[in-house]
């Protein structure tokens, strides 16, 4: 049966901002009614509380999409949202490998998803950063990222929001290959700064991809943000005045992060669904 067919798409996103204020669900909200709209696809969308309430959806969704959050991703490992929430990839795993399941689930796992999911794999170390990374910044692509259809229509380097206080650097290039999992993509290159560069985005397989940064950030929504007196005060102590007032400026170029939200993610559900067409 096609897709077409079917009555409506199943997504589920889980939630892992904690309570905490933030644009990311209204992002992810609207990324996914507008390729309804555009796909004439039918959706049920659910939200799952990972944190706060221990929810986790089941197998029966389509797709899913597990979001970004506050917190140490390492000393996490111990609560139990934590440890349900590897179950649930574990879970999800065995469904995908299951040959009697025709039907596999795509999954995209966003920033602090992106760190649970590289500690689960042990893809490369998980830690604390020098300093908080936040802001717009280039993400360089590597060559397996300029074949990634989740990428299509993107340019190298592109632009997208990074919001962090962990990285996952030193990729374990033999277990990578072992569970035929790809890096992607990098932070930018810096060749004064004696640091490694952090691992961006990677596939760990046909059906699961991971991005360190946030795809699914808005103009507007970053603009707010910014905007606050808390983080506007932040942001001029951190890195002066003249790096928010450039923060800001960046927002209303169409070939940054507004680039970036037209693409991943809607080529993320296109490919979950068997489209091949990129994002417009």
């Amino acid at each position: 049966m096609s897709w077409t067919e079917k009555r409506s798409v199943r997504i589920a996103v889980l939630d892992l901002y904690e309570g905490y204020p933030n644009q990311g669900m209204r992002c992810i909200r609207d990324i996914v009614t507008n390729w309804s709209i555009t796909t004439n696809l039918e959706i049920e969308y659910d939200i799952f509380d990972v944190r706060l309430a221990n929810q986790l959806p089941d197998t029966s969704y389509d797709i899913y999409i597990s979001t970004g959050g506050p917190g140490d991703p390492l000393i996490s490992r111990f609560e139990d949202w934590d440890i349900a929430w590897c179950r649930w990839v574990d879970k999800m795993q065995r469904w995908n490998d299951n040959p009697s399941n025709a039907q596999k689930k795509h999954i995209l796992f966003i920033c602090h998803s992106f760190q649970l999911a590289c500690r689960y794999f042990n893809v490369g170390l998980v830690c604390k950063r020098r300093s908080t990374a936040f802001g717009v910044f280039p993400i360089h692509m590597l060559e397996d990222g300029k074949n990634e259809p989740v990428f299509d229509g993107l340019r190298d380097p592109f632009y997208a929001v990074d919001s962090r206080d962990f990285q996952v650097i030193q990729p374990n290039l033999d277990l990578l290959q072992d569970i035929n999992a790809i890096i992607l993509c990098i932070e930018k290159s810096r060749p004064h700064v004696p640091y490694e560069r952090a691992i961006m985005g990677v596939r760990f397989n046909e059906h699961m991809i991971a991005t360190q940064f946030h795809p699914e950030a808005d103009a507007p929504g970053m603009s707010m943000y910014l905007q606050t007196e808390e983080k506007r005060k932040t942001v001029i102590e951190n890195h002066g005045e003249d790096k928010l007032n450039s923060m800001l400026h960046q927002l209303n170029d169409p070939d940054k992060i507004m680039w970036t939200y037209a693409h991943i993610l809607p080529n993320f559900l296109n490919q979950a669904v068997g489209m091949e067409e990129p994002a417009l």
